[in-house]
């Protein structure tokens, strides 16, 4: 249910949060409610924007939400969600997680524009061309290139997880990152890790990068954890990713 004070009126005031970004007090966005179809399962879905410079986007609310709903915060991946790139996994987490907050019946989806983690395509094409001349990963292509090896902040994202009424989610995610952003910010967090499919040799060389370089969980068969087996009735989840323990936890 949404907290009382969280009835919408017509006109939004925005009002800025504390990372720069611009949240919305009274968030106008019934307006927005429709119907989203997936995989034969409709949902009421409703649409706000989170107008920042670097770190906005948008949070997409379906069904009525409440405590330890689904939540996946996603970067946007041109490569992986529309072009089908076998290298990236992003577009199969994604898919997977609209699958699981499908089955769920409620869920949040914040989609930020952090294209490139959060430099962009163009930065982003450069670092996958000196990758491939050099036979490097994209971390320390992107060294090379002097960018940052991530650039992505999740400070606003939390705040509308917090602005949305929520005070524990259940966080489709395998970086660790995204959990402490929430956690930071007074979430309880419990982390379901996405097993995805590795489509080729460089998208599991790249599965290894993230976990070398920013300690990604990576869920694999030796590591059978995943939302879809919780969710989807199989056997329940007995190896859970090496978390810190700083107020996240693994599924149960």
């Amino acid at each position: 249910m949404w907290p009382l004070t969280f009835r919408p009126p017509r006109i939004s005031t925005p009002h800025p949060g504390a990372y720069g970004g611009t949240v919305s007090s009274e968030l106008s966005f019934e307006d927005t409610r429709h119907i989203w179809t997936r995989n034969g399962r409709q949902l009421p879905v409703r649409v706000l924007e989170l107008p920042h410079q670097q770190d906005g986007g948008y949070a997409l609310v379906f069904g009525e939400i409440a405590d330890d709903c689904l939540v996946r915060i996603h970067s946007r991946c041109l490569y992986g969600e529309v072009l089908g790139a076998d290298d990236c996994d992003c577009g199969q987490e994604l898919d997977k997680s609209l699958d699981l907050i499908a089955r769920a019946g409620h869920g949040v989806l914040i989609y930020l524009e952090q294209e490139g983690r959060g430099l962009g395509l163009i930065a982003k094409a450069r670092g996958m061309a000196l990758s491939q001349r050099m036979d490097i990963d994209t971390f320390e292509s992107y060294e090379l290139l002097g960018y940052p090896a991530d650039n992505r902040c999740y400070k606003l994202a939390a705040e509308t997880l917090l602005l949305l009424g929520l005070r524990s989610v259940r966080l489709l995610t395998n970086n660790p990152q995204k959990a402490d952003a929430l956690w930071e910010a007074g979430l309880q967090v419990t982390v379901l890790a996405l097993r995805t499919e590795v489509r080729s040799e460089r998208a599991q060389q790249y599965l290894e990068a993230k976990r070398r370089h920013r300690k990604h969980w990576i869920p694999d068969d030796r590591t059978p954890w995943a939302p879809d087996q919780a969710m989807y009735g199989d056997p329940a989840p007995v190896t859970p990713p090496r978390s810190a323990g700083r107020g996240y936890r693994a599924a149960r």
